[in-house]
């Protein structure tokens, strides 16, 4: 891996840090709990990781899902924790990609694959920076999982890091796809933190996607998600 002093970007500076954990602690999180009754399990699992480049995954269903996750990590975490968002979405007009930045730290991920990213996942955890990956694509518009797409594997089995998978329950619930804002009354919703996994010896992305999605139903499963047989999207 790199090292990350050589690159001191809004991505790790220290200056980027102050103001994030403005934006982050002070408005995003309080926003959050106005919003929803958040319930966090295992989040030592995360902060187990202080200091390493991993890839978290979780399941996405709604605009919630990023974040109940900053939420719900721990600050020495969430500090440079850099989220993959839709270019075409969150970086299409200069407010929008403004706080998009500054609330989460985030780089543009091309859906369409046709434009050169100056910023890419692969960058970030070559200079040691944890990024968050939303393998489905996009958010679900039923609540139910889609299957992944290997694109997080591969980054991990090519670079060497681990995969923190994580289950989101409630988050369609409280804020499905298509509604504008939340719905009233602090609807429930649980953040569940895996066991990091990392790729063994040999494994391709396909076989390391179908484990890490097998944990995230696993975990969906154990914390009062969906029927494991309905997450197919």
């Amino acid at each position: 891996m790199a090292d990350a002093r050589q690159h001191r970007d809004r991505f790790d500076s220290k200056a980027h840090e102050v103001a994030r954990f403005g934006a982050q602690r002070g408005l995003l999180k309080s926003a959050v709990h106005a919003t929803v009754t958040l319930r966090v399990v295992d989040e030592q699992r995360a902060a187990a990781l202080e200091g390493k480049p991993f890839i978290l995954v979780a399941n996405h269903s709604s605009h919630l899902d990023a974040p109940v996750i900053l939420s719900a990590l721990p600050w020495r975490i969430a500090k440079t924790l850099a989220i993959g968002a839709a270019a075409d979405y969150f970086f299409d007009v200069w407010w929008r990609r403004g706080l998009t930045a500054l609330f989460f730290n985030a780089f543009p991920v091309q859906r369409s694959g046709r434009r050169k990213q100056v910023v890419s996942a692969k960058s970030l955890l070559e200079r040691g920076i944890p990024v968050l990956l939303f393998p489905e694509g996009t958010r679900s518009k039923t609540g139910r999982m889609a299957d992944f797409r290997p694109g997080s594997a591969a980054l991990a089995t090519n670079l060497g890091v681990p995969i923190l998978p994580v289950a989101i329950i409630g988050a369609h619930d409280a804020h499905p796809r298509g509604t504008s804002w939340p719905k009233p009354g602090r609807l429930p919703v649980t953040v569940v933190f895996g066991d990091a996994i990392a790729p063994n010896e040999g494994e391709n992305a396909r076989d390391l996607t179908t484990r890490v999605r097998a944990e995230v139903v696993r975990l969906l499963a154990a914390h009062g998600g969906p029927d494991p047989r309905e997450l197919q999207a």
